[in-house]
């Protein structure tokens, strides 16, 4: 037996508890886990109420995570767990792992942080190049910039050859945290701004028009920062933790004849995927890129869950095994 999180009920914390050692089937290989996130995914697809569906209880949940292959090699690799009845994930000792969704890592890399990025780095570098197409020299927005999307997309932005980056968030500790990582200024987003506020706000900061903008969050954000995009200009959207609704004028669309480009890293083949998690651990190795995260022993999971699904964290919560 080895040591795993079982999630028991949708909707709740899972807890500590025992799994029968995974043995690999044809395409697969085992994996020593050593860390694992606990991401916003995670928490949707254990409450029951995702799209993915009810998951069959109980089941280990995780949708990714980072280890050794047995010779001792590290790797990252994914899970369907939530997503596909009978499937467990990485919040094991141990995992079967699908080859085709297991990804090597540089010797060395922090595996840590690898597992804090993971698949939100992979959001933000795929929203900013395969979706929004990032050219060098542009002047790039990124809004919800305190998350761990947000932070990502800052530092990749620039690494990407952006000219200039600035930052959107609604805590000044956030916006703060963003200028350290890269951006050239920070913009508040306000409890009661309205549209036309923010756009504003936005100008001042700004150098001219805005070519890309990276939109974790839509709602009032969004609009105000269609406002200030370039004629032909482009938003990714990748998220709504601000609205699922945006009040977004047509005329400013028709006007600037711009382009609302949504995003997910469903849309990424297995290929892609793994190019793109090569990129951010090749950037995490040389010191060019991190995020916020806390380290909690794996014994904590139910406590570091509830923290996390409560947004009560500081940074993504990453458990160790």
């Amino acid at each position: 037996m080895i040591r795993a999180a079982l999630l028991t009920t949708c909707g709740k914390p899972p807890t500590l508890g025992e799994r029968p050692v995974p043995v690999p089937g044809a395409g697969e290989v085992s994996v020593t886990v050593e860390a694992v996130p606990i991401t916003p995914l995670d928490v949707l697809c254990a409450s029951g109420t995702s799209y993915f569906g009810t998951p069959p209880t109980p089941y280990v949940p995780g949708v990714q995570g980072v280890g050794r292959l047995d010779d001792g090699s590290p790797v990252w690799f994914g899970t369907s767990a939530g997503m596909r009845p009978g499937v467990d994930g990485s919040m094991a000792a141990t995992v079967a792992a699908p080859t085709a969704d297991v990804v090597p890592l540089p010797s060395g890399v922090p595996l840590t942080l690898i597992a804090a990025l993971g698949l939100s780095a992979v959001a933000a570098h795929g929203a900013l190049t395969y979706a929004g197409e990032l050219a060098a020299d542009e002047q790039v927005v990124v809004l919800g910039a305190g998350g761990v999307v947000g932070q990502a997309a800052v530092q990749l932005a620039r690494l990407g050859g952006a000219r200039r980056v600035v930052a959107v968030s609604r805590s000044a500790k956030a916006r703060a945290r963003a200028e350290e990582l890269g951006a050239a200024a920070s913009v508040p987003f306000l409890p009661d701004d309205d549209v036309t506020t923010l756009a504003d706000r936005l100008r001042q900061a700004l150098d001219g028009p805005v070519d890309l903008v990276l939109d974790p969050v839509f709602g009032v954000p969004a609009a105000a920062a269609l406002r200030v995009l370039r004629p032909g200009g482009r938003l990714v959207n990748l998220g709504s933790a601000a609205g699922a609704i945006s009040p977004v004028e047509s005329a400013v669309l028709r006007s600037g004849s711009l382009r609302i480009i949504g995003y997910t890293n469903n849309r990424l083949s297995t290929q892609e995927r793994a190019a793109s998690l090569t990129l951010v651990a090749g950037h995490a190795a040389a010191g060019r890129l991190t995020v916020d995260h806390e380290l909690v022993p794996f014994g904590s999971v139910a406590e570091a869950w509830s923290r996390q699904a409560e947004g009560t964290a500081t940074g993504r919560v990453v458990l160790v095994l």
